[in-house]
């Protein structure tokens, strides 16, 4: 019908009448459609998966569903009195740690290198003292034996033959 009034005008006569036209899509009927899964046969089980287990028979397994009904209720509430222990015990001791102290770092000790060449820290360093410093500062002991007072008097004198 378009073409017999488009005919009809002597002005279009002569031109393309591509653009008055309705512009349709072309069917292509030779694709076929693919599945967007491919199962492999080989790998496929024989038997279905077992079926999942109800809620009834879930709980006559537990036992739950033989229970009277105030013993489901005490059951429940024993449930729920453990879940609110459990709470409270977690705020308890996240109000607690408030309270905790917290850890002090001690500061490390330096080390220094002796006349040897081997490390050792400060406090090493100070404990060691000369063997005649520890001679003079430590006091005679006194030995509980019956010739006591003697091996004091022999100590004394090995201590001024060292002297000298």
């Amino acid at each position: 019908m378009i073409k017999r009034e488009l005919a009809k005008d002597p002005k279009l006569a002569n031109q393309s009448w591509d653009r008055f036209l309705p512009k349709l899509p072309k069917k292509s009927l030779s694709k076929r459609r693919k599945p967007h899964v491919v199962h492999d046969k080989r790998n496929k089980p024989l038997f279905p998966p077992p079926q999942t287990p109800r809620k009834v028979d879930l709980q006559m397994e537990s036992g739950e569903y033989f229970l009277k009904g105030w013993e489901k209720k005490a059951k429940e509430r024993e449930g729920k009195e453990a879940q609110k222990m459990e709470k409270k015990r977690d705020y308890e001791e996240e109000k607690m740690k408030d309270f905790i102290p917290p850890k002090e770092e001690t500061p490390r000790k330096k080390k220094r290198k002796t006349e040897n060449g081997q490390e050792s820290s400060d406090v090493e360093n100070t404990k060691k003292k000369r063997k005649s410093d520890v001679a003079e500062e430590k006091p005679l002991k006194k030995l509980k034996s019956k010739s006591g007072k003697v091996e004091e008097a022999k100590k004394k004198k090995k201590k001024e033959k060292e002297v000298e």
